[in-house]
């Protein structure tokens, strides 16, 4: 199973990552900061320039090897304040074609910067195995016995191995510390004394690392859908927490499917279309279909987890699976998600890379097995999976130093925004990060269960995007935190909720 950071944020770099909608009033081209930096028009991407910053592999160095980061900019359509500089999560998602991100009125105000961070995509891009590591059907996570988990440890220590092997030179310097110093690169090289930054998911991890380095150079932040940024929650606590919030969302959905038995044919009620989930599981395990085991099965229900838009067409393909033994549905989103890729190997590598480097993890496999059997009795959905997908940093070869400590302080107004329900980011360790960041200001979805949630199409709180347009228009933050409203749950006939007032 894919990491559920990396895949939370994949899916949203390739949502936001479509076309920009001509504005009408476009200016002429005039000269502005960081022209220079951006050398072409990025290929295939109308409206975006693309080109390169340079920076140090290792800061202590900084004469040393150098690494080319790709850059992105879509222009200011309107007068221009400055600049925003935005990374959709992962770790490991690339963030060049994401202005979509944003609407149209803050298109309009700033020079939206995308990048893809040090060892991803375009950026020097790391590997730790051939794609093929990650076919499909894939074992199944979910080990019967102490046995079965003999071969996931083998595994993880082949993959730790893999890195070193295959991105040795790099490989230590691939860390959230110095993705933010490049930041601060890509800001001097563009000549901007300040930057607006927006990050959702791990991005706001990176957001707030940032603002603890070099909080004068922060103008304005955003945070959507944070993560726990306390140096004992990153990152080992973190994947167990989100645990137990998969488990609650999941089953969220699946009350939602046993409500609506009369287009999926599920079953009237949780249970009901629990025991249809496990008794696929089960057959998938004993006869694959094509690609689909139970892992891929997990994947899918994993979305539902992280976002509301894909509710209807993953039940479907569930539901044909489970009712009929139409397994078409579910073959067709494993193809379209397939992890052995170049792309989505790379992807787990810069995943697994930060995170191993970024803090201290337990190096005794009866640590995890202890901790992970007991998250597995309370959420057994996501819990083995998550741990495999993080269990190379057990074994990692390279030093693991304690996480940064994060203050605040010198930081501008920030502003947060969080959905109570989002699995990827428990809403607690949200409410944390606040804690630590004294200037912010949460803005809190009630309700609200879906992952990123500005300017989302499956979300479209007018509440929350309104707050967070005003803001980075104005500046202006709300006096206290605010709680608004959640967005309805989709309708099985809908194509997309409804927005919100």
């Amino acid at each position: 199973m894919k990491s559920t950071l990396t895949v939370a944020a994949a899916l949203v770099a390739t949502l936001l990552a479509g076309p920009v909608p001509a504005l009408a009033g476009t200016p002429a081209a005039v000269p502005r900061p960081g022209d220079a930096v951006f050398t072409h028009p990025c290929a295939d991407r109308p409206g975006y320039d693309c080109g390169t910053v340079t920076v140090p592999l290792d800061y202590s160095r900084p004469s040393g090897p150098q690494l080319a980061i790709a850059v992105s900019r879509y222009k200011a359509t309107g007068t221009r304040q400055g600049v925003i500089v935005f990374n959709p999560g992962g770790p490991g998602a690339s963030g060049l074609f994401a202005a979509g991100a944003v609407p149209a009125s803050v298109r309009a105000a700033y020079d939206f910067i995308g990048f893809d961070p040090r060892g991803v995509g375009k950026s020097a891009p790391i590997s730790c195995a051939d794609p093929s590591f990650f076919a499909t059907p894939a074992a199944d996570p979910v080990p019967a016995s102490e046995a079965d988990k003999v071969a996931f440890i083998r595994r993880a220590k082949s993959y730790a191995d893999g890195c070193v092997a295959k991105s040795r030179d790099e490989l230590p310097y691939v860390n959230t510390v110095n993705t933010a110093r490049d930041v601060d690169r890509i800001r001097q090289a563009l000549g901007e004394s300040r930057i607006t930054y927006f990050g959702t998911s791990y991005g706001t991890y990176l957001g707030a690392v940032y603002g603890q380095l070099f909080p004068d150079r922060v103008r304005r932040m955003v945070l959507d859908s944070s993560v726990d940024a306390g140096p004992e929650a990153v990152w080992y606590r973190n994947n167990l927490d989100q645990n137990a919030a998969f488990q609650r969302r999941v089953d969220i959905w699946f009350d939602w499917l046993g409500r609506h038995d009369g287009v999926f044919h599920l079953g009237v009620g949780h249970d009901a279309v629990y025991a249809e989930y496990r008794t696929a599981r089960s057959r998938l395990a004993a006869t694959p279909a094509g690609s689909v085991g139970p892992a891929e099965l997990d994947a899918m229900i994993l979305n539902s987890g992280y976002y509301d838009l894909n509710w209807v067409s993953n039940g479907r393909a569930f539901a044909a699976y489970a009712v009929k033994g139409d397994a078409s549905g579910l073959v067709s989103y494993t193809k379209d998600n397939d992890p052995a890729t170049v792309d989505g190997e790379n992807a787990n590598a810069a995943y697994t890379a930060v995170e191993c480097n970024d803090a201290r993890w337990p190096r005794s496999w009866s640590v995890w097995n202890n901790d992970n059997t007991a998250s597995a009795e309370r959420a057994p959905f996501e819990t083995w999976g998550n741990a495999w997908m993080n269990l190379p940093c057990a074994f990692w070869r390279l030093p693991q130093p304690s996480a940064l400590a994060i203050t605040g302080r010198g930081l501008p107004p920030i502003l947060m925004l969080q959905g109570t329900l989002d699995p990827a980011t428990p809403y607690a360790g949200a409410v944390h990060t606040h804690q630590l960041l004294p200037s912010s200001r949460l803005i809190t979805e009630d309700g609200g269960g879906s992952h990123g949630i500005y300017n989302s199409p499956w979300v479209n709180n007018r509440c929350v995007d309104g707050i967070t347009t005003s803001y980075l228009l104005t500046g202006a933050v709300p006096a206290a935190d605010v709680t608004c409203p959640g967005h309805p749950l989709p309708e099985p006939t809908a194509t997309r909720a409804q927005a919100h007032p």
